[in-house]
């Protein structure tokens, strides 16, 4: 009787301690989710042929005031450009900020901003945080100026982004309330493409049409030698008349001043244009034909 009770005792202790270590499991493994007042966000632009991320996160003004010698960021000090941690910027190519070169890695974008201008320092550390005494000046990659502008409309939340892009540069912009602070991000390109060209167009020995055609593009767009962006255009045209490639043919005609023979590309280009139903082609075509016209009176 005494033997079986100590089993019956010993059998509901070990199913409570179960009972208990299954509720305390369960209990560490759930969380409760809610969202970061300063979420965290990522940014990635393709400037020329180099990626350029940024990570950071992301405060809002909840009605303090943010620039100013007793506010949220304060004028003449460090800045992690952020909240949270410090915001960093990854080029995947070497890239001039502001006319200095940077080489190719990651980096952390710290700020000191004023009420003109923003000191915008890159530090090989992404993790230092910005405090002035524990602050590894050694580590900085460089330093340049940001002239500050006034936004049209107030930021709530502090805004990283890209503006005014070109085929090998764009800007960084920063904003927050009513201030805005940026910077050029210079990328080399032509180089790049010269390679390419010349590797699977100059040297190669079976380069596609796209290749020809796209080889062709580049050298008008960049003004180049147009007699050779002709020769390959026609190539590309030889294999596979597209269209769109028949009109780059009349534009390079029509920039190396042979009118008459622009006007007949452009007249073929119309013409498979209006087979292919691509109306905004035709009347590209139409134009350039106009133009060839007025130009030979």
């Amino acid at each position: 009787m005494t033997t079986n009770i100590l089993l019956t005792s010993s059998r509901a202790l070990g199913a409570t301690l179960a009972l208990s270590g299954l509720l305390l499991a369960s209990g560490a493994q759930a969380q409760i989710n809610t969202p970061q007042p300063s979420p965290k966000s990522t940014v990635t632009q393709r400037v020329g042929l180099t990626d350029v991320t940024i990570t950071y996160y992301r405060p809002s003004m909840k009605g303090r005031p943010v620039f100013g010698d007793k506010t949220l960021v304060q004028y003449g000090k460090r800045w992690r450009t952020g909240a949270n941690a410090t915001t960093t910027i990854k080029f995947s190519d070497d890239v001039t900020l502001e006319g200095k070169k940077v080489p190719a890695g990651e980096y952390g974008l710290y700020t000191i901003p004023n009420k003109t201008e923003w000191l915008v320092v890159l530090n090989k550390s992404t993790k230092q945080g910005a405090d002035v005494d524990g602050f590894k000046d050694d580590q900085d990659v460089v330093r340049f100026s940001a002239k500050t502008y006034k936004l049209g409309n107030k930021a709530e939340t502090f805004t990283i982004g890209f503006s005014d892009l070109t085929p090998a540069t764009a800007n960084v912009d920063m904003m927050w309330e009513l201030t805005g602070a940026k910077f050029k991000i210079g990328t080399e390109v032509d180089a790049k493409v010269m390679a390419q060209i010349d590797e699977k167009v100059i040297k190669g020995t079976a380069a596609t049409p796209n290749e020809y055609a796209a080889a062709a593009v580049y050298y008008l767009d960049n003004d180049k030698d147009l007699k050779q962006a002709l020769t390959w255009i026609q190539k590309a045209n030889e294999k596979d008349a597209k269209f769109w490639n028949v009109h780059t043919e009349a534009k390079i005609r029509m920039k190396m001043k042979d009118y008459k023979g622009a006007t007949a590309s452009a007249e073929q280009s119309r013409k498979l244009a209006l087979e292919g139903k691509n109306a905004d082609y035709v009347k590209m075509n139409e134009d350039l034909m106009m133009d060839a016209k007025k130009l030979t009176k």
